[in-house]
């Protein structure tokens, strides 16, 4: 088992992605979550996309990022639930939240007052574009920060304009980027005794998605454009860097020499490009190659590739992944009992630890499933969680 934040107590005010996506990282690794939600649920337990596809009842975004965590329901509004999470904070090393700026500042629950329980305190927040700023109050979500960015524009191509990632890329990579400053957060205090706020947005995790390709754009000449031309992946690649549709499927290929791509592909001396020209003239020669790679299969294409080192890889769709041999190999998939007994297939932890992938120890949870375990655990007896039940402040008993 991996234990290596065992001791270290989270607790996680997150709802939608990119706060719970990146909590689970910290769940994984053995911190004790607890996950606040309100009487009727986070977002992740509503939306599951797909035609609301459903497993056994749960929803697919919960599914994604909600595993290893303990449920707790708190009514926010009710003054009672509130003191819980005051109790809660004086037990926490880390306090994670992605409302938007100042709803928990609102609740009595924001850093400074947080920092008044537990002055090391570690408090994280992730939001839309910044805890302050001129978009602080505009609505922060994947696709809307793919736009602002620039990530739409440069995903997109010449002829067909912007597009948008075929995932909630910002999401994922703003969540590791949640759980990476929380980390050091926790690194820095074991050094200083001092805890300090994390501040996480979607704006520029997005940014920083983008750094290979906005460094090129910011310094020099800038390009006249930053869209994808037709077959190289990226507007500041050479040929033949991208995509090509084979007689039977896509492969992809990467670096080589065009030299021993030519010769590969047996193109003619006409449509052969020197390599010093591989930018200035890559429109020219991606035409050539997926002219000749269209006449072949994907198995032709790969054996010519690997026989020439050239490197290639076989477009897999989603029905290929989970019998690919390295893969299998990175136990990239987990499939465990899910809580109403039906299996459930999650995406495993990306990392290993000793040459362990951390194990799924709770599948995502019923809401309010730890309530009074969590709660016992503060001091409250039978008679205060009743009552407490009765107010409503932590919803209904299970």
């Amino acid at each position: 088992m991996v234990d290596l934040l065992k001791g270290v107590r989270v607790l996680s005010f997150n709802h939608f992605l990119m706060g719970p996506v990146g909590v689970q990282f910290l769940a994984d690794l053995g911190a004790d979550v607890i996950a606040v939600e309100p009487p009727d649920g986070a977002f992740q337990r509503k939306w599951s996309g797909a035609n609301n596809k459903r497993v056994d009842g749960q929803s697919m975004l919960l599914l994604v990022g909600n595993r290893n965590k303990r449920s707790l329901v708190l009514d926010l509004k009710k003054p009672e639930a509130i003191e819980i999470a005051r109790k809660l904070v004086a037990t926490a090393d880390v306090l994670t939240e992605n409302f938007r700026p100042g709803v928990l500042d609102k609740l009595g629950l924001g850093y400074e007052a947080a920092r008044a329980i537990k002055p090391d305190i570690i408090y994280a927040t992730a939001s839309g574009y910044g805890s302050d700023g001129p978009y602080v109050n505009r609505p922060g979500q994947d696709l809307l920060v793919q736009a602002l960015s620039g990530l739409a524009a440069i995903t997109g191509t010449k002829n067909q304009g912007p597009r948008a990632i075929g995932v909630s890329a910002v999401d994922h990579h703003g969540g590791a980027l949640f759980a990476a400053g929380i980390l050091a957060a926790l690194v820095g205090r074991a050094k200083s005794g001092k805890g300090c706020r994390v501040d996480v947005n979607l704006l520029s995790a997005a940014l920083d998605l983008q750094q290979e390709s906005l460094t090129c754009y910011m310094n020099g000449e800038p390009p006249d454009d930053t869209r994808q031309p037709e077959h190289v992946a990226g507007w500041y690649y050479s040929a033949p860097y991208g995509l090509y549709a084979t007689r039977d499927g896509h492969i992809a290929i990467s670096l080589g020499s065009l030299d021993v791509l030519g010769d590969a592909l047996e193109l003619p001396r006409e449509q052969r490009v020197p390599d010093a020209e591989a930018f200035t003239r890559r429109d020219e020669i991606t035409r050539a190659i997926a002219a000749n790679v269209a006449e072949r299969t994907t198995d032709e294409c790969v054996s010519l590739f690997t026989a020439r080192a050239i490197w290639h890889a076989p477009v897999s769709d989603y029905s290929k992944l989970a019998g690919d041999p390295q893969i299998v190999h990175n136990r990239s998939f987990q499939t465990v009992p899910g809580v109403t007994g039906a299996p459930i297939t999650l995406v495993s932890h990306p990392i290993r630890y000793d040459g362990q992938v951390p194990d799924v120890r709770l599948p995502p949870q019923k809401l309010g499933a730890q309530s009074e375990e969590i709660l016992r655990e503060l001091g409250y007896d039978a008679a205060a969680i009743r009552s407490l039940y009765g107010t409503g402040a932590i919803g209904q008993k299970l």
